[in-house]
């Protein structure tokens, strides 16, 4: 079920001078939610920004829920200037999130940047008896974000922090070294590249593999059809604020 509804914020946490952690009270937003779905934000009482911005759950406690994002527009540094107290019109939960119909020993988290957003949220899911590896992303180590995850391992793009390199380079020593054992299920979100990469190592290692994805959408239901995400599927198309956003890698075309 979708609501749409005034959520108050209740926490900012700023974990750089560009990353923002803000928490939001809302138990319709809260009590049907799942790990990869997404919420549509409001940020403005005015005509501008015009459109909602789209965030990942990136956790979820009791009636509250968290957002992680970067500064990098005027939608975003509102959020980022909100005060403890104010309230936003936010649609959700919305989209497609991850599946748990598979049977695997240990799950394997594979985050560009803020691509970890989503797997605070899940690593709640699969917990438990379930071995979780975490590998982390990032230009830099300003831009590494670690809040809720366990055994990380980290990659940067200029070394300054962990493996120089990038993060599926990383994953992939891991695995000639043989470090992960039994039944795997890769769980990616990232920018483009770097899924694309992840498809090809999950495909060398037959490895079952779900993403979530990056689009640009305005309405968050399908209403505007303006997030088409290519698939092998006869229908060619489908949306990602509607299918997904979280897919099988092995549908969709990157």
């Amino acid at each position: 079920m979708m609501y749409q509804t005034q959520a108050e914020v209740i926490d900012k946490k700023v974990l750089t001078d560009q990353i923002i952690l803000l928490t939001f009270r809302s138990k319709l937003l809260t009590e049907e939610s799942k790990p990869g779905q997404f919420v549509n934000i409001r940020v403005s009482e005015t005509c501008y920004p015009y459109l909602r911005r789209p965030f990942s759950y990136c956790d979820v406690v009791g009636d509250t829920f968290k957002i992680l994002f970067t500064i990098s527009g005027q939608g975003t540094k509102a959020l980022a200037n909100a005060n403890i107290g104010s309230k936003f019109d936010i649609i959700g939960p919305l989209g497609k999130g991850f599946s748990f119909d598979e049977n695997f020993d240990s799950a394997i988290f594979v985050g560009g940047g803020l691509g970890i957003a989503p797997f605070p949220f899940l690593s709640k899911y699969i917990s438990g008896n379930k071995k979780i590896f975490t590998y982390i992303g990032a230009k830099n180590k300003d831009y590494v974000v670690t809040y809720g995850l366990e055994n990380i391992k980290i990659a940067t793009d200029d070394g300054s922090l962990g493996y120089k390199g990038n993060v599926v380079e990383l994953l992939k020593n891991d695995f000639q070294k043989n470090l992960i054992k039994g039944s795997i299920k890769v769980f990616g979100c990232g920018p483009t590249p770097m899924l694309r990469a992840l498809k090809l190592f999950c495909e060398e290692y037959n490895l079952n593999c779900e993403v979530s994805t990056e689009a640009a959408m305005a309405c968050g239901f399908g209403i505007c059809q303006g997030c088409p995400i290519e698939t092998f599927n006869s229908n060619g198309y489908k949306l990602v604020c509607k299918d997904g956003p979280v897919f099988n890698i092995k549908d969709i075309i990157l």
